[in-house]
């Protein structure tokens, strides 16, 4: 099997770690990037990203992405579309495992993102990008003056409904439980903004023909069903962080990795940038800004 040696390996090809190989490679370490699916992660997915700072007009979110990768590439990193099966540390260097090939680096960085959580119901596959979203300050425009309605009862469900409340009189908030989770100065505020609940319930199936038209619901004490007309479902069930490759590091409560502020894990040489870490707020400013910081630290750790 073949063995590759470079400086800096980045798994994930999102926002945090595309920077991270912009950033490096500029520095002058030998960098590659590893992605199993191609660059992107859910930046991909935006139609139109348009509050990234000092990108205006909106852009669409494949279009960003391949500017990033055009960037890190112009500075002599190398991207690669390869499943990694494994990660392990053989003195000072990081062993990434591929089914072809074997990497190693003195300085890895994990980059690999979050996925959202699904409801696994009818209708919501298909209706993805048509009305279901997972992203209100991305998606919440397109359906100003329209009837949404928001799926949690969580701090992000909740925030996210208040955001949606100022582009719509309409929005109603479905929690299968009798009270929110979310901290109750929250909830205060959501339901001032006049944010409509429905408590006890949960979401059955997500109809329409090419897009959203209505959702079924359950009372989850009685076992009644109703629909709701609507022309917009935003979904907050949770995050998944991707750290499967990862176990033997340092992770918060919710399994996203902890870093320092220069986004060292609790191993040295091995880092975190993007949605994969554990840190307040998750946008593209904020995991580029994660994936620079990351080689910038890892040029130093060399050293």
């Amino acid at each position: 099997m073949e063995t590759q040696t470079f400086d800096y390996i980045i798994i994930g090809a999102g926002p945090a770690g595309l920077s991270s190989a912009q950033y490096a490679a500029r520095s002058g370490l030998k960098t590659i990037v590893l992605e199993g699916m191609g660059p992107g992660g859910q930046v991909a997915q935006i139609f139109e990203l348009e509050n990234y700072p000092g990108v205006f007009p909106a852009v669409n979110g494949f279009d960003f992405v391949e500017t990033l990768r055009k960037q890190a590439e112009a500075f002599g990193a190398q991207i690669k579309q390869v499943q990694v099966t494994s990660i392990d540390k053989t003195g000072k260097d990081f062993i990434i495992q591929t089914k072809d090939t074997t990497y190693s680096a003195p300085a890895l960085c994990i980059a690999t993102g979050a996925v959202h959580k699904n409801l696994g119901v009818p209708g919501e596959e298909e209706l993805k990008g048509r009305g279901v979203s997972y992203c209100a300050t991305c998606d919440g425009p397109f359906f100003r003056n329209k009837k949404i309605v928001v799926i949690g009862g969580g701090d992000s469900a909740c925030s996210e409904a208040i955001y949606l409340a100022s582009l719509s009189k309409d929005v109603t908030i479905v929690h299968r439980r009798n009270e929110f989770r979310a901290q109750k100065a929250l909830v205060d505020k959501m339901l001032k903004a006049g944010v409509k609940p429905v408590y006890d319930s949960v979401v059955k199936q997500i109809n329409g023909q090419n897009k959203v038209e209505s959702i079924t619901l359950e009372n989850v004490k009685t076992g009644e069903q109703s629909q709701l007309e609507c022309a917009a479902v935003f979904i907050f069930a949770g995050m998944a962080p991707q750290t499967d490759l990862v176990d033997m590091i340092k992770k918060d409560i919710s399994g996203y990795i902890m870093t320092d502020e220069n986004m060292q894990t609790s191993i040295p040489g091995l880092y975190a940038a993007g949605d994969v870490r554990s840190k307040p707020f998750r946008q593209i400013v904020t995991a580029v800004s994660d994936g620079a910081i990351a080689a910038n630290a890892a040029k130093e750790f060399i050293k």
